[in-house]
């Protein structure tokens, strides 16, 4: 039996044509090609129970950056977990801000865009927040969760600058104890830090909303929390140092006064959202609660 040549090559393209990019709103981080890099062993949080979060796979021109779980009923992120890349800390203002097509079922490719003018009314309104929601707010600023400061590539720093990543925060308190603690946390990990650190930023909510146009919008975050995981390390770093690894977290809260970060145990954070948010009594959000990874084989185990 013979074959037309338009017939092969009609088999061959259907067998071997561009896979499509992938949706940015996922099942689950680790089936979208490289989303999972952003988590320590590609494996995110457990125990958060939310079934109307949406995982974001947040994507910007045409790669994954980091991942986001969003509540797209608050319009805020739960958390933003991402790999920390070495920096030298200075801090860009001149990219645009962007929204997230795949929450509204706008079509794309998957990657964040920048929001177009005349947008209001349109429909990712509705499952996500918008410039508006920030821009008669005095007290709130639009607070990073993955700050650019922690982001060295250009697109990866671009990537931060999506409302699907920020949370409203407090002036004083973004610009004062939050910002500082971000600093020391940069400073820490690149001199120390000799393999890839992992960062889980996230907040709390206790019902309170900016609101427009006499809708509630926006949650306000009550506590702000992070924690970083290195298990490749400097053993020769000062004790005090080297007490924070191979990981630490942190917490404090969204306030204009009592806002002290205060530098905390994982597990006690864990602890403490366990009170605090939907989530089960398996929370843990770094796998193997970051245990470093021994040097030696099984086999050697007897011989330390």
């Amino acid at each position: 039996m013979q074959f037309s040549p338009g017939w092969l090559v009609l088999v061959f393209s259907l067998f071997h044509s561009a896979p499509r990019a992938p949706a940015t709103v996922v099942e689950d981080f680790n089936h979208v090609e490289r989303c999972k890099d952003s988590l320590y062993m590609g494996t995110p949080p457990r125990g958060i129970i939310d079934a109307k979060l949406k995982k974001i796979c947040q994507r910007y021109a045409d790669k994954p950056r980091f991942v986001t779980l969003y509540d797209p009923q608050k319009r805020i992120p739960v958390y933003s977990a991402y790999s920390f890349k070495k920096t030298e800390g200075d801090r860009r203002v001149d990219y645009p801000w962007m929204y997230e097509p795949q929450l509204a079922d706008v079509d794309g490719n998957g990657n964040m865009l920048p929001f177009p003018t005349g947008y209001l009314h349109m429909k990712f309104e509705d499952s996500q927040a918008v410039l508006d929601d920030y821009s008669d707010v005095v007290l709130y600023e639009r607070g990073h969760l993955n700050p650019d400061q922690h982001q060295s590539d250009p697109h990866d720093r671009a990537s931060t600058y999506t409302l699907t990543n920020v949370v409203p925060e407090i002036r004083e308190f973004n610009i004062g104890p939050w910002r500082e603690h971000e600093e020391r946390v940069r400073v820490r990990l690149n001199n120390y830090c000799r393999g890839t650190a992992f960062i889980v930023t996230g907040v709390t909510t206790t019902g309170h909303m900016i609101r427009r146009n006499n809708q509630d919008r926006v949650a306000i975050p009550e506590d702000v929390w992070t924690a970083y995981c290195c298990t490749d390390y400097d053993r020769n770093a000062p004790h005090d140092v080297r007490i924070r690894f191979p990981s630490q977290a942190a917490l404090a809260k969204n306030a204009k006064e009592g806002n002290k970060v205060n530098e905390i145990t994982v597990q006690d954070l864990e602890n403490f959202l366990k009170t605090r948010m939907d989530v089960d009594q398996n929370l843990q959000l770094f796998y193997d609660n970051c245990i470093s990874p021994s040097p030696l084989p099984l086999y050697l185990h007897h011989t330390i």
